[in-house]
């Protein structure tokens, strides 16, 4: 799959109108959805992405359509979840990042998969 075909390629960034200030945004996404691997039925979940920017931030529409990309994309709960965060730092280089996705019960049981990122010298 070529860059230009990617889902990351979807996700549009703005210039961080304080970049020389930390402040927590976070955003949440709860209608989430993807295809299990195994079974081919669909996933659901809550996305919560709270992140520190450092010079860009995301741009939500752009968000909204690359998460929808994911509708039809066959990928257990740990490869969606670090699919996600690897091009959410790959757009915008955060000081700091964590995705937490809760997915909905499936046979009664239920799974969160929390992903973080740290960037150099920016460690808490």
């Amino acid at each position: 799959m070529s860059e230009a075909d990617s889902p990351r390629s979807l996700l549009e960034t703005f210039e961080n109108p304080y970049p020389n200030r930390d402040y927590v945004m976070e955003t949440v996404c709860p209608e989430f959805t993807s295809v299990c691997p195994k079974t081919g039925q669909p996933d659901f979940g809550t996305l919560i992405i709270t992140y520190i920017p450092d010079q860009v931030c995301f741009e939500l529409k752009s968000l909204k359509l690359y998460l929808q990309s994911y509708r039809n994309v066959g990928a257990f709960y740990e490869d969606v979840t670090n699919r996600i965060m690897d091009d959410l730092v790959a757009v915008t280089d955060p000081r700091w990042l964590e995705l937490r996705a809760e997915f909905t019960p499936r046979g009664g049981i239920s799974s969160t998969i929390t992903v973080s990122h740290h960037k150099a010298g920016n460690e808490e």
